[in-house]
């Protein structure tokens, strides 16, 4: 077979981004295809659980110390510094026993809490507390496993091995996700069993990303050795990392904990599935991210600032065309989109409203990943911490009583809330420091296909009438993201130029 040239000659950032959608696509794609079965095996409140330890891992964020952003970025100077080759051995050597360290007062003081959650904390329903406290000591031997998993992704992203990491990702998101249904299935049908195996999986994914880590590092002639002293001279960035760390887990995490506390474990069960789908434009956004954070941080340490400009717009405009049109179409046919996922109209119906909220919270979220991105790459940390710290004083607050007058959609709302503060705030003041000439640039790149998808979506919503079959929603909301997608290409000007001479240079081949 007689591949086109242009085909063969796909190679650096277009290769890294498809590595990094093709991976991250396919474990959403599988984890998503995976909970209806979950939640059939297993019971809405056993999937109560689950999310109750998403919510755990994330509060753990703030022991992370900074250390998996912090090794993203300076893999990708030290690539730009072949000199440099003995410093980042050692760099990835004294991080990474700090990390196993941590990792290990993890899981022992999950261990030690978890009669306290399990008696004082969760509200179980029909589930025995005993079961309950035995499903969060196994979540503290998953927490050990999984917790150095970030940090061997961070170098391996500053290196720019997307195929590897995402060749790896593919295949620990199979094992975990299919491998769990047939678990259930075969096995037992209990969280016990689910979180057993999610352990294994684990382990296995942990050892394969260090070994991968290491085979990339550049070759040294002094074996690697621990560095304080490497430590010392980015402890600044790691420090603010650790600040945002933690404003970002009060800001994301509250209205989850809020609502474990205060509902049982059904209801949290929906608040979880529905948190499920509205991650959905936060994994584009982090594939694009991924990608394009390493290559900021190297365009940054040259100091071209011309490029600096081009990259960011060309990368907003890139995650608007990628975010908005499906974020838009999950928002407005949120009942319809459950109910063809789950299978269950009753599931539907108690989590739509809590989707569409969160749905708009998560798109907003997602589009602020560029301006984040170029704050980290400078290494300016102060503003992402002093938002969060401002908008932690301002909406926590409103977290019970929303939550009291309109159930868990109020406790949905404050994530929305958030992100709409950031948006219209924090965003123009970065631009005022790191691209004072481009003010409104970015809000011109993320408002046209915002505008244009959001009335598309919106006509379609008040069309939409009961369809007759699951096959004629299925083609109706294919139909609307289609649409949305064009006209969200179409007012991205860079997006479209770039599409337009990609396809001009593919057609001559196949002549």
């Amino acid at each position: 077979m007689n591949f086109p040239r242009n085909f063969r000659a796909v190679t650096g950032l277009k290769l890294e981004l498809f590595a990094s959608f093709a991976g991250t696509g396919w474990a959403g794609m599988v984890q998503v295809l995976c909970i209806p079965a979950f939640i059939k095996l297993m019971g809405i409140e056993s999937y109560g659980l689950v999310g109750f330890y998403l919510v755990l891992q994330a509060m753990l964020q703030i022991l992370d110390l900074g250390l998996s952003p912090t090794m993203n970025r300076e893999m990708a100077r030290y690539s730009v510094q072949p000199d440099k080759r003995g410093e980042a051995r050692d760099l990835v050597r004294t991080l990474e026993i700090g990390y196993w360290l941590i990792g290990l007062l993890i899981g022992a003081g999950i261990l030690v809490i978890s009669p306290w959650l399990a008696a004082h904390w969760i509200k179980p329903g029909a589930m025995p507390v005993r079961r309950v406290a035995q499903a969060i000591i196994l979540m503290g031997g998953l927490a050990l496993f999984q917790w150095p998993v970030s940090f061997y992704q961070g170098g391996l992203m500053g290196l720019r091995q997307q195929v590897v990491l995402n060749a790896l990702k593919i295949i620990a998101a199979t094992l975990s996700n299919v491998g769990a249904v047939l678990i259930l299935w075969w096995v037992s049908p209990t969280i016990k069993a689910f979180l057993l195996w999610q352990v294994g999986i684990s382990i296995g994914l942990v050892l394969a990303l260090a070994r991968s880590l290491w085979r990339s590092l550049p070759p040294s002639e002094t074996p690697a050795r621990i560095n304080l002293n490497l430590v010392r001279n980015v402890r600044t960035f790691a420090a603010g990392m650790t600040g945002i760390a933690i404003t970002s887990l009060i800001l994301t995490q509250a209205d989850r904990v809020f609502v474990s506390k205060v509902f049982n474990l059904k209801i949290f069960g929906y608040y979880s599935l529905a948190w499920s789908v509205a991650a959905c434009p936060l994994i584009l956004s982090g594939c694009v991210f991924s990608v394009l954070f390493p290559r900021m941080s190297a365009l940054v340490a040259t100091g071209d600032r011309n490029a600096i400009s081009q990259a960011y717009h060309r990368g907003s405009q890139l995650m608007a065309v990628l975010i908005l049109p499906v974020s838009s179409v999950l928002a407005s046919f949120s009942f319809e989109v459950l109910r063809l996922w789950t299978r269950n109209s009753e599931t539907a119906a108690n989590t739509s409203e809590i989707l569409t909220v969160l749905m708009i919270g998560s798109a907003l979220n997602a589009l602020l990943y560029l301006p984040y991105m170029l704050q980290l790459a400078y290494g300016w940390t102060k503003l992402p911490f002093a938002a969060g710290v401002i908008s932690i004083s301002l909406i926590v607050p409103l977290i019970f009583p929303l939550t009291k007058h309109f159930g868990p959609v109020g406790a949905a709302s404050i994530w929305a809330i958030v992100n709409v503060l950031n948006l219209l705030i924090a965003v123009p003041i970065m631009h005022r420091r790191l691209l004072s000439h481009d003010v409104w640039g970015y809000f011109s790149d993320i408002g046209r296909p915002l505008l244009c998808t959001t009335a598309i979506t919106t006509i379609a919503r008040f069309a939409f009438t009961k369809p007759e079959s699951s096959l004629s929603t299925v083609a109706v909301l294919a139909g609307v993201w289609a649409l949305s997608l064009l006209s969200a290409v179409i007012a991205a000007p860079q997006v479209r130029t770039a599409l337009r001479e990609h396809l001009s240079k593919l057609i001559p081949s196949y002549a």
